[in-house]
């Protein structure tokens, strides 16, 4: 076989061949471009673009709000470019632990109490379902009101009476049953009504209902609807009572509101974090997915304040507390970097 060698006698041919090279060359440059697309400053986006979703509850209450601020503050982080990150307005906690068990979506807010139970598959779950805790946020404070007329004193007199626990299908009983029965009474002592905390200080006032168990971030809303409406009496927990609840619970803790805090509390009450609201996953999570966001959700804890207050939750002494759930190991591995991981504790 020949060789053939380009000369300036094959002018044509020299030239085509030329050409054939540069095209292959630039064919080539453009497939690696294509490869490897650059991101801002020059640096190169290996990762795909990801549809974050975080299960809240439905509008109006603290979880919609926090869970957006989150989501939110998360998304808009820089080194998040491949991150679209969305609240998802759900019926709350339960639904939430189903649909993670599904892989409908990627994190969610619970509230401790509840999960409590589900990983136990305690208390009328079907089962155990496998959550583990990302992030503790804000306490849920909670207690029973009345009105100062209703003759009722204590807990135990709540027996025979009509007392609002909260929205139907919403859960409370797991954090107002074992406060029942720690005082000697059930739900079958009185009588039950369902209904939101702004209709529950409706039913206060019209006297359809005796007492209500409402909470959540101290002040809260309906509490200072209903002290500033009428006189009110704040039913106190019994102290034997309230100190076995926390030993026996790891979602209950102490939680004093300051006199003051509400029209008529003139001295301070020795109240309940009933079950704080918890970001949780799946513990089939990626761990890397669960490490990232937790780093950003921490390390931009000042912007998520500036959207809502219960980011002030996002702490070294409480986010990596322990509501009675294990935490992720993308969590753990998080927080053992910032050097703020409670050794032994965030562990039941």
């Amino acid at each position: 076989m020949t060789s053939f060698t380009p000369s300036l006698s094959h002018p044509f041919r020299f030239s085509t061949l030329i050409l054939t090279l540069l095209s292959l060359f630039l064919l080539v440059a453009c497939s690696q471009q294509a490869d490897t697309p650059q991101g801002e400053g020059g640096a190169k986006e290996t990762e795909k673009r990801r549809f974050l979703s975080i299960g809240t509850a439905p509008p109006g209450g603290a979880f919609f709000v926090v869970g957006g601020a989150i989501a939110q503050t998360v998304g808009d982080a820089e080194g998040n470019k491949n991150w679209d990150v969305s609240a998802e307005a759900t019926k709350g906690t339960m639904e939430n632990i189903r649909r993670l068990e599904k892989g409908e979506l990627d994190l969610a807010l619970a509230n401790a109490a509840i999960t409590y139970f589900a990983v136990r598959g305690e208390e009328g779950w079907d089962k155990a379902y496998d959550m583990q805790s990302v992030i503790t946020l804000a306490p849920n404070i909670a207690l029973f009101i009345t009105a100062k007329s209703s003759g009722v004193k204590n807990i135990a007199d709540l027996k025979g009476k009509r007392v609002v626990v909260g929205p139907a299908g919403a859960g409370f009983e797991y954090f107002i049953r074992p406060i029942l029965a720690a005082h000697g009474v059930s739900y079958e002592d009185f009588t039950p009504l369902n209904a939101t905390q702004t209709a529950a200080v409706d039913m206060l006032s019209d006297g359809s209902a005796d007492a209500a168990f409402l909470g959540g971030a101290v002040p809260t809303a309906s509490i200072t609807q209903a002290a500033t409406s009428q006189d009110i009496h704040f039913i106190p927990f019994a102290d034997a009572a309230r100190e076995k609840l926390i030993n026996d619970y790891p979602f209950f803790s102490a939680a004093t509101i300051p006199p003051g805090t509400y029209k008529g509390l003139d001295t301070a009450y020795e109240g309940l974090n009933v079950g704080s609201m918890i970001l949780i996953a799946s513990a089939k999570a990626d761990t890397d997915l669960i490490y990232q966001f937790t780093k950003s959700a921490y390390e931009n804890r000042a912007e998520i304040v500036k959207r809502h207050p219960a980011g002030k939750a996002i702490n070294p002494k409480n986010a990596p507390r322990s509501t009675g759930l294990s935490f992720h190991p993308g969590a753990v591995k998080f927080y053992k970097e910032a050097g703020i991981w409670p050794e032994p504790a965030g562990t039941p």
